[in-house]
């Protein structure tokens, strides 16, 4: 049985990166059905249309693709709460600790994210990599 992943948001961006290599794995991982939350979603549409400069349609139809292809999951009060249990002991943002919380409620072992330091383990039990190293 393979582990169960989360991708952060950074992750699925790389989608529309020029360079194929990246763009190809973030497309590897994607097939692979990883889960994603509501803040993957909501962050990737954010980007799509302030820095990527896509149309509301081509940002909802990403989303949209994400869902497909994803076990999405809701941010919920209790994940709140465990972001504040993961900010105090690694001293993340509130950002980076909700999808670390994320991730811990939905029983991952592993977490893709570009953003954190690779290698690092979380509570003894979620791996952060960086799949471009």
């Amino acid at each position: 049985m393979k582990d169960k992943f989360f991708l952060d948001s950074n992750i699925c961006l790389y989608l529309f990166d020029k360079d194929e290599s990246k763009s190809e794995k973030a497309k590897s991982l994607i097939d692979d059905f990883p889960i994603i939350s509501t803040q993957v979603i909501n962050e990737n549409i954010n980007v799509c249309l302030r820095k990527l400069k896509l149309t509301t349609k081509e940002a909802f139809k990403h989303a949209g693709y994400l869902k497909e292809k994803s076990y999405l999951v809701y941010v919920k009060y209790e994940t709140i709460r465990i972001t504040y249990t993961v900010m105090e002991r690694y001293n993340f943002s509130y950002f980076d600790s909700l999808i670390i919380a994320s991730a811990l409620e939905n029983e991952c072992s592993l977490l893709y994210s570009e953003d954190l330091q690779s290698n690092q383990v979380i509570f003894n039990n979620l791996k952060i990599i960086n799949p471009f190293l």
